[in-house]
């Protein structure tokens, strides 16, 4: 089997498995992903961070980005444009209002509340995947829109998973373009490069 194969088969075999989380439990290990997430230094120190906007079985991200607008930095969510295959970085400012079903029926900025920014203000990238391994290896959900974005950020812009221990598998498959994150937050623990005296 080819790695576009595996990787495809991968997917279903992991979104199965995460649909299989109740609400309550989506919420309860979304809450401490959120508190792991809160105790790395990367999010500490960032002034602007772009979230992804959590859909279906995703750990929730909606308390982190209200947090985040609370301490006072700048959140951000991308807004999907399909034509250029590209995401534009909009400040949000209110989840209720600024967010509506966009592309694929994922919530992302309404037209009319768009706040665009530039890639390169974001410090700390909030990224989605389906899965992940220990090397730090992700697995996208297959449209690319992600992988083409990180090429915008500035040189050095950590980019950190959140996802659920279920979603950590010993190995997945790679491209050689397969860009790795640099820092998996999960209910459980932070895998990371860096030590943890540093955190």
């Amino acid at each position: 089997m080819d790695i576009k194969k595996k990787k495809k088969e991968l997917r279903k075999q992991i979104v199965r498995r995460r649909d299989q989380l109740t609400r309550e439990e989506i919420m309860e290990k979304s809450r401490l992903v959120a508190e792991n997430l809160y105790k790395l230094s990367a999010y500490r120190n960032a002034k602007a961070v772009m979230f992804f906007i959590s859909f279906g079985s995703e750990v929730d991200t909606r308390l982190m980005v209200e947090e985040t607008i609370t301490r006072g930095k700048i959140a951000l969510a991308p807004k999907t444009l399909p034509a250029s295959s590209e995401l534009l970085p909009s400040q949000i400012m209110d989840w209720d209002n600024d967010l509506a079903p966009g592309y694929h029926n994922i919530p992302e900025p309404r037209e009319e509340t768009l706040r665009p920014h530039d890639p390169e203000i974001i410090d700390l990238l909030i990224v989605p995947g389906v899965a992940f391994d220990h090397k730090k290896c992700r697995l996208g959900y297959g449209g690319g829109f992600y992988d083409r974005f990180f090429y915008r950020l500035k040189p050095g812009t950590p980019l950190v998973a959140l996802c659920f221990e279920l979603q950590i598998l010993p190995e997945i498959p790679a491209d050689n373009w397969d860009r790795r994150v640099d820092i998996i937050v999960t209910e459980k623990r932070i895998i990371n490069q860096i030590t943890a005296a540093d955190e």
